[in-house]
């Protein structure tokens, strides 16, 4: 029997860990299979007997039954009506919340920086005595780490999270980790074991040589291990840890992982290991550390997949090169059959350059990992706490033949819920769109960050701030960026600045006042509520919004007008120099002030949905000054808009920043005539890419937009998938046609940044868009035209799944669509101008469509259109 209710969440945490939550009262949502007119909900908390009550919705209800205190849990399960199937009980439990008893324990209070530094290992044995394993109800272990850490218990490891605790703001917050070990523990002595490296928190971060030791010279484990009986008592059992050098002898996220595997023995978290030689541990006081210890708002860093080699060559300088076909961030796994001291060093590069692997765009990442081989039967090795991006691989000093099962490429990225997708008749397009979605993952190592393999890697601001919509749309990140906004707004300035990346690195880049950049700050979690309709997000962060809003006024002395000071503007505007990329065509103070506008409006409408009517009033006029602005400097009393770029058009037009509509109207004529002047190659950088397209939709000008999109010349946003791009370029001309790599030393073959295009392909190609915060109204109005015979998306929204799908087979245009249990939608069909109200279920419309216009375009409508 098919389940009734298909997922279960708290908060807006899709696919995020039930166990080891912050919340008292988590707020809930699931998704039924049909529609109900009431749901019964069942809570059995630990030790007590079970509590039901009913509701009547699905969607961020309040948590009916007693507050969760530290610790507390129990198993829920809810069925439709009072008849329905149950759902598969589901664990839900509190983390210990600050009752933090013990200390972190170090191994290493300091080492010389400058060079990667090795891995450590700690252990602490304890004896359950006569306890036998059937009187413990529960065992948890709570633990976080100054560094990177993994666990193991009695030889095994505790779970499969990578780079553990990930990267946070750690002079603020630091993210721990509930793991339920109950079925782990045997009766007599256990042991609990943890590898441990440097990682963000002192390790080598950031560009331009980069810093050590950012946020301490320790590393250092805390871990709090709890024992519950099954008469409800809870004991922390006492641990008194060891350490020891570990195999890894030096390891550095950007460097990679040496691992010595003659120094490693299996057993050395078991009670059979003799650890008595090992030293004592240093106790660190947590009184020393100012970070708030908190659980996680998103899934772990995990192994998410492995990829086999497509191909293998044998190199004449003895490497062994491998292609996986797929550029992704994460590992290879080695199998080895290997004589004892063998070393075997593995290279990573993203492309290949005059025959060679192309490293110069790594810059001082050097991405190598050695192993040095055991000689042992069955040696596997997986680099542990390094990452790389790559997609071409050689083994250096590989003994023996290799064969495709002795090596695969492990993809490791935080564990997101896959949410949105695409298809369409156009080869050219879902492998574009297929780009989008592996940059995104590939950058999602716990953080949105620029890139996954250079010197580099941070949460640039800008960048999430353009790409969120479409990150939204293709998985449920909310936990990951919900996260990552807390750690912007405590790293946020006093008056308000937000800096170019979080968390911030004082790496030598200029830490001023950025729109687009800094603006983040009110896009993002803007986005977030469009998205699922959750104003939590807003309420936390409006002091954060606020703040970057109110700095920006003052900047502009309360005129609006934002036309001085540090600016990146429309940031690789491809006609940029190779070494300048911020050289744009387009003003930059007209970026700002656009932006500004955009901005105020949003806090306007924030205030407004949170009750904070004295503020909505005031940012509404803030807004409006600033839009006055903009119009008095930049744009004629005829609608040309100064810096007559596509970009300036683009923002003038989707940010609605003319005066009338007659100004609208003239300057889409001429962002039309600019894109025609250009052949319909890409004449925008970070600003003006993700809007371009709809700003021609806006301007009436459709068949623009298609021959942009599907335009494969440089530059534009097929050249890298026609020279076999598996990931988003940093710029459009990473790779020149002649297959060297641009020469600027900002390269990358994996930024999601101008992927922001993919929210077109949902909305406007395929159909597909939400008209109201969390998809409670959307909109089906496809777009047909270029090449294409078919398009779809689909996105399973809060409410459901929500789909579009269209086809065009001579003159006959079909439409499908699904709208989700609880939305509404309208159907516009292409020329139509008419909106056809629909209810929950899958609907589907004919008419006839005239195709013409350039690549068969224009769409003309012949008749009204049928529901099937």
């Amino acid at each position: 029997m098919a389940p009734a209710i298909t997922e279960i969440w708290l908060e807006n945490r899709r696919g995020g860990r039930m166990v080891g939550i912050d919340e008292a009262a988590p707020r809930l949502s699931f998704i039924p299979c049909e529609p109900a007119t009431s749901y019964e909900l069942e809570f059995t908390p630990y030790g007590g007997a079970s509590v039901s009550t009913t509701v009547s919705g699905t969607r961020l209800l309040a948590w009916p039954f007693p507050a969760l205190e530290a610790r507390g849990g129990g198993m829920l399960r809810l069925r439709p009506d009072a008849a329905g199937e149950w759902s598969e009980p589901m664990r839900i439990e509190r983390g210990i919340g600050n009752d933090w008893q013990v200390d972190f324990v170090s191994p290493s209070e300091r080492a010389d920086a400058g060079e990667p530094r090795p891995g450590y290992l700690l252990r602490a044995s304890f004896d359950l005595g006569a306890l036998a394993a059937e009187l413990i109800s529960r065992a948890r272990i709570y633990s976080t780490a100054h560094g990177v850490y993994e666990l193991e218990l009695n030889g095994r490891p505790v779970s499969d999270d990578r780079l553990a605790p990930g990267w946070t703001s750690y002079r603020h917050r630091l993210r721990y980790q509930t793991h339920d070990i109950t079925d782990r523990l045997r009766s007599g002595v256990n042991v609990v074991g943890a590898w441990l490296a440097d990682g963000w928190y002192r390790g080598h971060i950031g560009f331009d040589g980069g810093l050590w030791d950012i946020y301490g010279t320790d590393v250092a484990l805390l871990l709090q291990l709890e024992v519950t009986t099954i008469d409800g008592a809870t004991s922390v059992v006492p641990l008194t840890w060891r350490w020891a050098p570990s195999p890894i002898a030096a390891v550095g996220l950007y460097e990679g992982e040496t691992f010595d595997a003659r120094r490693h023995d299996p057993l050395w978290s078991t009670a059979e290991y003799d650890a008595n030689a090992w030293p004592f541990a240093t106790v660190l006081g947590r009184e020393r550390f100012t970070a708030r210890i908190e659980a996680p708002t998103a899934l772990p860093v995990r192994e998410i997949e492995t990829i086999p080699p497509r191909s293998i060559e044998h190199r004449d300088n003895g490497r062994i090169r491998l292609d996986f076909g797929q550029n992704i961030s994460g590992v290879l796994r080695i199998r080895p059959r290997a004589d004892a001291g063998r070393v075997i060093r593995l290279h990573h590069a993203e492309v290949i350059e005059d025959g060679e692997l192309g490293t110069r765009p790594l810059r001082a990442a050097t991405s190598v990992d050695t192993y040095i081989a055991a000689g042992h039967d069955g040696e596997v090795y997986t680099p542990r706490f390094t990452v790389h991006g790559f997609q071409y691989a050689e083994i250096e000093g590989w003994q023996g033949a290799l064969t495709a099962n002795d090596v695969e490429a492990v993809v490791i990225h935080t564990d997101m819920q896959r949410t949105g997708g695409f298809s369409s008749s156009h080869d050219g397009l879902n492998q574009l769109h297929s780009n989008v979605v592996w940059s995104m993952r590939d950058n999602f190592v716990d953080l949105p960050t620029d890139c996954p393999q250079r010197d580099e890697r941070v949460g640039w601001t800008g960048d999430i701030q353009i790409f969120a919509p479409t990150a939204l749309r293709l998985y449920a990140a909310h936990g990951t960026l919900t996260g990552w906004l807390r750690d912007l707004a405590v790293e946020q300035w006093d008056d308000g600045h937000v800096p170019q990346f979080v968390p911030w690195v004082e790496c030598g880049f200029p830490n001023f006042p950025t729109a687009a950049w800094g603006d983040a700050a009110v896009i993002v979690p803007w986005e977030m509520y469009r998205n699922d309709g959750d104003v939590k997000i807003l309420a936390e962060q409006y002091d954060s919004m606020k703040a970057w809003v109110d700095l920006v006024d003052r900047l502009t002395g309360h005129t609006g007008l934002w036309n001085d000071g540090f600016q990146l503007g429309d940031w690789l505007d491809p006609k940029a120099p190779p070494h300048d990329p911020g050289e744009s065509h387009t003003d930059r103070h007209l970026v700002a002030t656009a932006y500004h506008v955009k901005t105020a409006r949003i806090l306007a409408s924030t205030a407004d949905l949170l009750g904070r009517n004295d503020d909505a009033t005031h940012y509404a006029h803030v807004a409006a000054r600033a839009t006055r602005a903009f119009q008095d400097e930049y744009v004629s009393p005829s609608g040309r808009v100064v810096s007559d770029t596509s970009t300036a058009i683009a923002l003038a037009l989707v940010f609605d920043l003319f005066h009338d509509a007659q100004q609208a109207a003239a300057a889409g004529e001429r962002l039309a005539e600019l894109v025609e002047r250009s052949g319909f190659r890409i004449s925008t950088g970070f600003v003006g890419t993700p809007i371009i397209c709809d700003a021609l939709v806006l301007a009436g000008k459709p068949d623009h937009a298609y021959r942009l999109l599907l335009q494969d010349q440089l530059p534009s946003w097929l050249y890298p998938v026609s020279m076999g791009a598996t990931t988003i370029w940093e710029r459009w001309d990473s790779m020149l046609p002649d297959g060297s790599i641009n020469p600027g030393d900002m390269t990358s073959f994996n930024h999601y940044a101008l992927g922001g295009v993919a929210d077109f392909l949902h909305r406007a190609v395929a159909g597909l868009e939400p008209v109201a915060p969390g998809w409670t109204a959307i909109r089906f109005a496809p777009i047909p035209g270029g090449s294409l015979t078919s398009a779809s998306a689909s996105y399973d929204s809060v409410l459901g799944t929500a789909s579009s799908s269209w086809q065009h087979d001579h003159d006959t245009f079909t439409l499908t669509v699904e709208v989700p249990v609880g939305s509404t939608g309208e159907v516009v069909l292409p020329g139509s101008g008419e909106a056809i109200a629909v209810g929950p279920g899958t609907h589907t419309y004919t008419t006839t469509l005239r195709a013409g216009g350039p690549d068969g375009a224009h769409l003309e409508p012949q008749r009204h259109p049928i529901e099937a």
